[in-house]
């Protein structure tokens, strides 16, 4: 069976050509909460080591022989982000305070991660790793919904102006954002930014929307 690349296989989920409203279904995540500028606060970093292990401790359990049932070849996919503060209220342009950022770091998992696949992965990667806070980790479906997204190519500090094109896309297609307490604004990074020149970076940007 061929290895499963859902930035391939799920373009409109990923990779929009432009600006587009989508209704965005059900996925199974592996996430950790956290505060803080993203550049510097230990936690964050504490996070990335979290969601990688687990990430990783289920696609490599194929080599140890422990698969889970309904196993298959995939490339894990992108980490992803939903930010927010207490005040001003954020949709990624008002608030430039990073010490104040709220956060949800994400790894999207394949279809056969469940509850019980988690709580394997957690075991297996606490007898790795036994300083790690797994605690902080928590298992997720979350259907996200009606959205608009694009994607943004330049460095982080510039999506404001990208957010202001999406913001007056959805303006045109007869639509407002929707922000509330499970509905964030959402950034999806398709490149590694450790191996990525700034004016090169991917990150797709998605904002919860509704009809006007």
């Amino acid at each position: 069976m061929e290895k499963i690349d859902y930035k391939k296989a799920e373009k409109h989920l990923y990779m929009p050509k432009a600006p587009a409203i989508i209704e965005v279904p059900e996925m199974a995540f592996f996430a950790v909460d956290g505060q803080g500028d993203p550049n510097t606060a230990p936690a964050y970093a504490q996070a990335m080591e979290i969601l990688y292990g687990l990430s990783f401790t289920v696609k490599m359990s194929k080599m140890g022989g422990e698969e889970p049932a309904g196993y298959y070849e995939y490339v894990v996919p992108p980490l992803e982000g939903l930010w927010w503060a207490d005040a001003p209220a954020f949709d990624g342009i008002n608030q430039t305070d990073k010490s104040l950022f709220h956060w949800t770091s994400l790894i999207r998992q394949p279809g056969f991660v469940n509850e019980e696949v988690f709580a394997w992965a957690l075991e297996r990667l606490a007898k790795k790793k036994p300083g790690l806070p797994l605690s902080k980790a928590r298992f997720l479906r979350w259907e996200e919904g009606l959205c608009a997204h694009l994607l943004h190519v330049g460095p982080y500090d510039a999506e404001p102006a990208s957010i202001s094109k999406l913001h007056a896309f959805i303006t045109a297609q007869g639509f407002e954002t929707d922000f509330t307490e499970t509905r964030r604004h959402h950034e999806i990074y398709l490149n590694d930014p450790r191996r990525t020149a700034p004016e090169k970076l991917k990150t797709l940007i998605r904002h919860p929307v509704r009809k006007t």
